[in-house]
């Protein structure tokens, strides 16, 4: 029997940590893992959040369909969050396609066998499934189902794993991990968890926190933040929009002077702090007064990094139906207003960097004397990089201090020290 087997991970990190563990299954069940060109099973996790996920996910069945046609593969597997979405449609539109799978139960009292898909330096560790919340926009409670928290002695084995197996940097994920611990133990648990993932890594240097919900961050979360010197100073935290309406319409739970009195005090409790954020643009009945109230808001909070999404219309959520569904052009056009500010923005907050010293993470060499790496305010994948030049040779995975002598939009040029 044929026992190859290889996968492709589409969408979030969040999939990245269910490739991880398919991988480990299949392992378990004496598979080798290997490379797409060697592979005689190929698994497609995929993505069906938003339109252009569905799009990539679809795309990437037919790629993988085609090979299978050729003779090259065998046996194909689709799972994740489109084919949990969408089973029977996928069904008679790919007979090609031997199983479908939907989304991985958390397993809230285990540690999952896992192979990793990420460099030797860094992991990802995913502490919740789906979201607390039920936004007007979004369909992942639909499919995910309801939130459910890992057990914080399967958190602990699972950190103090990858501590000794060399991880530098421990991002922790989930779709809202501000909500951790609130089916569990009835109230939010991330600053216990925190302090306690503080007391017991070792070689971790790095603990970053992802995806943080606006209406649950916490007082203590944040002094947390504050005096633990190994968690990132680097809070993402989407906050979708600001008007007062729109934020209503879109039952984010916080109002536009309680989204402002939130940046105030997450930059007054830790003043170090670098803010990344998410707008959506032409949700159903956003006026042209909406979406100027954003573009000013985001020119006076001058956040250091903003992703911008085009509103998708998903099947199954409220705003689906709402009326005052907008053209895709006016919400492309809105989008690329916001971006070019924020360019401006992101701009001058790099030059701002030129003549400091900074601690790098060396990910890549570029060529003789030059790397790549990242700062602990940026996230991997979706930040900025920064530049190292260095006379000496640099390892992968390994911490330098680097002096900024220029910038870009969203990358920084440096010297080691």
């Amino acid at each position: 029997m044929d026992r190859k087997i290889s996968i492709i991970s589409l969408g979030c990190v969040r999939n990245t940590v269910d490739s991880q563990a398919l991988l480990g299954e299949a392992k378990g069940k004496g598979f080798d893992v290997v490379g797409l060109d060697q592979a005689d099973t190929v698994i497609i996790n995929t993505c069906g959040f938003i339109e252009e996920a569905k799009k990539e996910s679809i795309e990437t069945i037919l790629d993988v369909v085609a090979l299978k046609a050729q003779g090259k593969i065998k046996r194909i597997i689709v799972a994740g969050c489109l084919s949990e979405r969408y089973a029977q449609e996928l069904k008679k539109e790919f007979p090609e396609v031997d199983e479908f799978r939907g989304v991985r139960q958390l397993l809230k009292d285990k540690v999952q066998k896992q192979v990793r898909l990420t460099p030797e330096h860094l992991a990802y560790l995913k502490i919740c499934e789906s979201c607390f919340n039920h936004c007007a926009f979004c369909v992942i409670p639909k499919i995910k189902g309801r939130f459910s928290s890992r057990e914080m002695t399967s958190i602990l084995k699972e950190a103090e794993q990858l501590d000794r197996q060399g991880v530098k940097e421990l991002n922790i994920v989930g779709q809202d991990i501000t909500a951790y611990g609130m089916d569990l133990y009835r109230k939010a648990k991330l600053a216990d968890l925190v302090r306690e993932l503080c007391t017991r890594l070792k070689g971790v240097h790095w603990i970053r926190l992802l995806y943080m919900y606006p209406a649950h961050m916490t007082d203590e979360l944040l002094h947390v933040m504050a005096e633990e010197e190994r968690i990132c100073k680097y809070v993402d935290i989407p906050l979708q929009h600001i008007s007062n309406r729109i934020l209503r319409s879109m039952k984010r739970n916080i109002t536009t002077a309680g989204t402002r009195a939130l940046i105030i005090k997450i930059r007054k409790i830790v003043p170090e702090v670098r803010i990344r954020t998410a707008f959506i643009t032409g949700l159903p009945g956003e006026t042209e007064a909406e979406f100027k109230e954003l573009c000013d808001f985001v020119k006076e909070m001058r956040f250091d990094k903003v992703g911008v999404f085009e509103y998708s219309a998903e099947e199954g959520t409220p705003a689906f139906d709402m009326p005052g569904q907008i053209p895709h052009k006016v919400k492309k056009a809105r989008r690329n207003v916001l971006m070019k500010i924020q360019q401006k923005v992101s701009s001058e907050l790099q030059k701002e960097w030129i003549g400091r010293t900074c601690e790098v993470l060396i990910e890549t060499c570029q060529e003789k004397g030059l790397y790549a790496g990242r700062t602990q305010y940026d996230a991997p994948d979706v930040d900025g990089v920064v530049y190292v030049r260095s006379a000496r040779q640099l390892q992968i995975g390994e911490f330098v201090q680097a002096k900024v002598i220029d910038s870009y939009e969203y990358d920084l040029v440096s010297e080691v020290v």
